[in-house]
């Protein structure tokens, strides 16, 4: 296989893209570095491009091991033809791969087995070669009689060639490919009651739909209540067309051993076949809707974790709670806790007005000016609770929901720990909270990926590569991002490209012995970060107040020389860059031609443009530019909501049938696929993202089952949801 062109093909990609980029990776670059730094090897593709390709390279090189591995194993027995090289080395899939090698496998004791220890095998092929002169099967087995062999009689060597038959029939790779494919277009996935209640399952009692054209989120959910023993799940095929495909490539007609072939055909396809295709098509179902849960979860994730920060706002983070009362901490604009406590504004306790005294009181003396509400339990309480102080204060205070997904595993990690040593699991959680709202980047890579809420059915999924396509997400929002090389803990430091654990943890260790970095160099000072690290990690890495202004920038070291020789050339000087004073700069590289002055730099264009971006703008973080999210200084509650209310919300989450919006009573309501626009879409996430701010319409409300019906469409108020 020639991996540069089916990469090519597979990607829509040029192969020299493809070729670049594959020596970029064998030379240990990483993926955020080849996507920021080596545009012009790569022809500009972007970080998701560039993680695409590594997957399938790494599937297609482990592909040709197998490949060899395979023809080695087949050649040692003698038995490797040119046919079936030509097959190994055509073959698409692993599963194809598996499929020729089938018959070659050292397989454990089978039925066919013991037959060919009892010396059946000759009488399977004679039967198999249905000649017409053939004797009839049963006087044919007379002769295989041999109690010596445990062969007693004729009926026993009949059967015996036939478990022969089956299994060749089984093992044969062409009819495993048929089949596979005729159930994956003609097959039915049903699912029927294992007991009497199904709770949630309940639309699954007696449940039947096309294997080719079942949704994902059905697969997962089907998958679901399986495991949990609600549902007995199988794939049903029409047996006839089954059997058209064995018997057109087994069954001759005009012989005696005609219906002694089929037979074994029957038994083959019912014993052997049927329950292997079945599992390798659930499978497929299985790795395909992962996949696209993958996905999903992949790109809720990169909007939750792109959200703008709540810069320089003292906040106080609310962990809320019932008996054990409403954790506090108070939190500089920096992240910096002032201040914690514990107050008990809801019941059972009900000490709401020495609640508000002590709320009020840190917010006079820190100057609090937004409050961050875990959205666990008491959340609403909570939240009534802070409305009441926001009204009573009249001071622009105001409020925000906060996820609560993976704080108590984190505030009850050994990093929390090592963070908060003085603070018990609880404090270290409201702390987590003000600082989600403050920078949602740098709290929330504390914590493992899946844990943060944002997808569906995650643990029901490859959990390898459900962390692998997550921790790549981080990584690539870190370092979009870039992290402030003096005030950056080692969870956010770990993201960085080409940083691990170890290095990152010297990192800090170096800057608390020796003060703050006053330039991007010192880096090749710190234990264990090398030459090769220090390439792959420089560009992310700010320094604000040092003695290069370029180190402030995602401006590579290497290309210091040539953003020099572009001020130069645009007569602007360092300091221009740190008092803003080149924001023009793009217009006069323009007026020169992008291309001539690439040139006299020895770069390449997207290098020039990128150079260009961040001297107009640097220290500039990417987050800003998004819409700020949306605070709220009041309070509804679900009896308050009737159908055709308008309301703006928060996307909180965006799943295959719709998304969930935050409109401010503690309960997200969902907006059906359906309701999102006039237009046909096939998947919410083409409209909505995570933390998205949009007008809906209440459509329905069943605070009984504490569901809320939105819509986005302003006509389908009173339509029904399909």
């Amino acid at each position: 296989m020639d991996i540069i062109k089916t990469l090519a093909e597979e990607l829509s990609i040029k192969p020299h893209q493809v070729e670049n980029t594959v020596k970029l990776i064998d030379e240990g670059n990483t993926i955020p570095f080849i996507a920021r730094y080596r545009k012009e090897m790569t022809g500009s593709l972007d970080d998701q491009v560039l993680r695409q390709l590594f997957e399938r390279l790494t599937y297609l090189r482990n592909m040709e091991e197998t490949r060899e591995k395979i023809k080695a194993a087949i050649e040692e027995q003698g038995a490797l033809t040119e046919e079936l090289s030509a097959a190994i080395d055509n073959a698409k899939t692993l599963t194809e791969l598996d499929d020729l090698y089938r018959p070659y496998k050292k397989k454990r004791k089978t039925r066919a087995s013991v037959a060919k220890e009892k010396g059946l095998e000759p009488l399977a092929k004679l039967l198999l070669a249905q000649s017409p002169d053939c004797p009839e099967p049963p006087a044919a087995a007379k002769e295989y009689i041999n109690p010596e062999l445990g062969v007693e009689t004729a009926e026993e060597a009949l059967q015996g060639a036939m478990d022969i038959l089956a299994e060749t029939i089984s093992d044969d790779a062409n009819v495993r490919k048929r089949l596979r494919f005729i159930c994956s277009a003609h097959g039915l996935l049903c699912a029927k009651a294992a007991g009497e209640e199904l709770g949630v399952y309940e639309m699954y009692r007696d449940y039947t739909e096309s294997v080719s054209k079942i949704p994902d989120h059905r697969i997962l959910a089907i998958n679901r209540g399986e495991k949990e023993n609600f549902l007995k799940v199988s794939i049903d095929l029409d047996r006839e067309k089954a059997m058209f495909v064995i018997a057109k490539e087994y069954v001759k007609a005009g012989s005696p051993a005609t219906e002694t072939v089929r037979a074994a055909g029957e038994d083959a396809y019912t014993r052997l076949i049927f329950p292997s295709v079945e599992r390798e098509i659930r499978a497929e179902l299985t790795e395909r809707a992962s996949a696209a849960a993958i996905k999903v979860f992949s790109v809720n994730l990169q909007q939750l974790l792109m959200q703008p920060p709540m810069k320089d706002r003292v906040t106080i983070g609310l962990d809320p709670g019932y008996r054990t009362g409403c954790k506090v901490a108070v939190v500089d604009g920096t992240g910096k806790v002032l201040d914690t406590g514990v107050i008990y504004p809801v019941p059972p306790k009900n000490k709401v007005e020495e609640a508000k005294e002590i709320i009020k009181r840190f917010v006079k003396k820190y100057g609090v000016r937004v409050f961050a509400i875990g959205n666990g339990t008491a959340s609403h309480e909570t939240e009534v609770f802070a409305a009441e102080v926001i009204r009573e204060l009249n001071d622009g205070l105001s409020y925000m929901v906060v996820s609560e997904a993976g704080a108590s595993v984190y505030s009850a990690s050994k990093l929390a720990a090592e963070e908060f040593p003085d603070y018990d699991v609880s404090l270290r959680s409201a702390v987590s909270i003000a600082r989600r709202l403050q920078d949602p980047l740098a709290e929330l890579v504390k914590i493992e990926p899946k844990a943060i809420g944002v997808g569906q059915y995650q643990h029901d999924m490859n959990q390898t590569q459900l962390a692998s396509a997550l921790d790549g997400v981080v990584e690539n929002c870190v370092n979009r991002v870039g992290v402030d090389l003096n005030t950056a803990s080692v969870p956010l430091l770990t993201r960085v490209a080409g940083l691990g654990a170890t290095v990152a943890k010297n990192i800090v260790a170096y800057r608390e012995e020796n003060g703050k970095f006053t330039s991007r160099t010192q880096l090749k000072k710190v234990p264990k970060l090398g030459p090769k690290a220090f390439e792959q990690c420089a560009g992310f890495l700010r320094i604000a107040d040092g003695k290069e202004v370029l180190d402030n920038t995602a401006v590579h070291p290497e290309s210091y020389g040539a953003a020099e020789q572009l001020l130069a050339l645009c007569g602007f000087t360092d300091e221009d860059v740190k008092q803003g004073k080149v924001r023009d700069l793009s217009a006069k590289v323009s007026e020169k031609g992008e291309q001539r002055v690439a040139e006299s730099l020895s770069i390449g264009v997207p290098t020039l443009l990128d150079i260009v971006k961040e001297l107009e703008r640097p220290g500039r973080d990417p987050r800003d530019e998004l819409p700020a999210p949306m605070l709220r200084t009041d309070i509804l509650s679900m009896e308050d909501l009737k159908p055709g209310m308008e309301l703006t919300g928060t996307v909180r989450n965006v799943i295959d049938f719709g998304a969930f919006v935050d409109i401010g009573v503690h309960q997200d309501g969902l907006v059906h696929i359906s309701r999102i626009t006039d237009r046909f879409i096939k998947h919410p996430s083409e409209v909505l993202k995570v933390g998205d701010i949009v007008k809906v319409w209440v459509c329905s409300v069943d605070p009984a089952r504490k569901r809320i019906g939105l819509t986005m469409r302003k006509d389908k108020i009173n339509a029904e949801t399909p």
